[in-house]
């Protein structure tokens, strides 16, 4: 194969979008076992079939869609719709990546296969049915995010507290209604169908609608939370000069950084029309970057530290 198209290729699995199957780590970060050296390579290990399955979603769908993509004003640079790319490579390596990542997820686990299996099924249905339908296109979406933190917790055994759960479901609502928003503000229906269905200003209430949702379940995660344990000097330290302390739901200090990711990436779909490439704006934008980093570190250093 030509170097060339081995490029185009690559391009075509959009190794960029893989960010989204870190949301398989949650069961172990926020169970306190992400430093199991066995968990972790068990989660791993899903990581790299979820990759796998979610690149072949996006060849089919990119198959799906060619002749949308070709007159699409940024799409039509993608591999398939600029022809960089041949339909029958395109088949045979999203027919090869989901045959291996169904049959890998089987040798993990039953429940893993299944959840595996249901994800797979849901990008097949996104792709041919689910996207040419007003709701269901988002809600599909959004329970794609869900399916990956579910994969996480029955492979590991560990579960995320409910809430939390919740808040991955309402801020994955979020990012695929201001993904709409773009769209419609951008290129109209012509690119997508689906878009006829909408009107802007019921996508502005979807989006403020699923930012209340996730911030309001954010907060209630955080306030349930079990407040972390102190221990060492610093639990010595606290008995002493601050013992209310170490019962205090501490996790509630994070709430402002998720308000703020929120706020700013809603800043940036309504200022930029960004949200075609909710990627792009997590991992290029610093101010986000920044905030979400700092969320991390704290929950970190409450959960494995202090």
């Amino acid at each position: 194969m030509k170097k060339d198209k081995v490029t185009a290729l690559i391009r075509a699995l959009r190794p960029n979008q893989w960010v989204k199957n870190l949301i398989l780590f949650s069961a172990i970060i926020f169970t306190g076992k992400l430093f199991d050296s066995y968990l972790f390579l068990l989660t791993s290990i899903a990581f790299i079939i979820f990759c796998a399955i979610s690149s072949a979603s996006y060849l089919f769908n990119d198959l799906i869609d060619l002749k949308y993509d070709r007159i699409h004003p940024e799409k039509k640079h993608r591999p398939l719709a600029s022809g960089l790319l041949s339909p029958n490579l395109a088949t045979e390596t999203a027919f090869l990546l989901g045959l291996f990542g169904l049959i890998a997820s089987l040798f993990l686990s039953a429940g893993f296969f299944l959840v595996t299996l249901a994800f797979s099924l849901l990008h097949l249905l996104y792709s041919t049915v689910l996207k040419k339908y007003a709701i269901l296109d988002i809600l599909s979406i959004s329970f794609s995010f869900t399916l990956r933190a579910l994969a996480g917790e029955i492979l590991t055994g560990y579960h995320l507290p409910i809430w939390l759960l919740l808040s991955i479901f309402f801020v994955s609502l979020f990012i695929a209604s201001t993904k709409r928003h773009s769209e419609f503000i951008k290129e109209g229906a012509s690119t997508r169908p689906t878009l006829f269905q909408y009107k802007e200003h019921l996508l502005d209430f979807y989006t403020s609608t699923f930012a209340t949702a996730s911030i309001l379940s954010y907060a209630l995660f955080t306030f349930l939370e079990e407040p972390p344990r102190f221990e060492g000097p610093l639990k010595e330290f606290l008995m002493v000069t601050f013992p209310n302390a170490l019962d205090r739901k501490w996790m509630i200090i994070t709430i402002p950084f998720i308000v703020f990711c929120l706020m700013r990436y809603a800043q940036l779909i309504y200022e930029g029309q960004e949200g075609e490439k909710p990627e792009k704006i997590i991992t290029t934008d610093k101010p986000l970057i920044l905030a979400m980093l700092s969320w991390g570190v704290i929950v970190i250093v409450f959960l494995y530290i202090l």
